[in-house]
């Protein structure tokens, strides 16, 4: 049996891998909840619209350089495993840190839940070996 590498996705193994490939989806948009939640707090945080833009959109920005440099599976910089979960916890988190920042506690929570499952089963299946062909 193979194993993939820990950085690297599983070419060829969705079909034989339903859970996994149900995990890697929600991941996707887990992300990009947490992208739109930390737009929506830099947004809020101003009155005018033409500084509520640029301020969402920065925060935005620094928020997918900072995955796309660190954290993306084809990341421009491959830290060890704790420096991709230091970068996920960051912008994830901040996700939903950013969620009770616009007033809804109880949403950032279940989002921060489903961000620590998704990324713990994620974790699994990449040291899972891959089913036999």
């Amino acid at each position: 049996m193979h194993e993939r590498p820990a950085d690297g996705p599983a070419t060829g193994a969705m079909a034989g891998r339903p859970w996994w490939t149900a995990n890697e989806l929600l991941a996707f948009l887990v992300e990009l909840v947490a992208l739109a939640c930390l737009f929506w707090w830099g947004f809020s945080l101003a009155d005018h619209l033409a500084v509520r833009l640029p301020l969402g959109c920065a925060v935005l920005a620094a928020a997918i350089a900072l995955w796309a440099l660190f954290a993306a599976p084809r990341a421009r910089f491959r830290p060890p495993l704790a420096g991709v979960l230091a970068v996920k916890a960051l912008v994830l988190g901040g996700g939903a840190s950013a969620l009770y920042g616009v007033g809804h506690p109880t949403a950032a929570a279940a989002l921060a839940v489903v961000v620590v499952v998704n990324t713990a089963l994620a974790e699994t299946f990449r040291r899972r070996p891959a089913p036999a062909s």
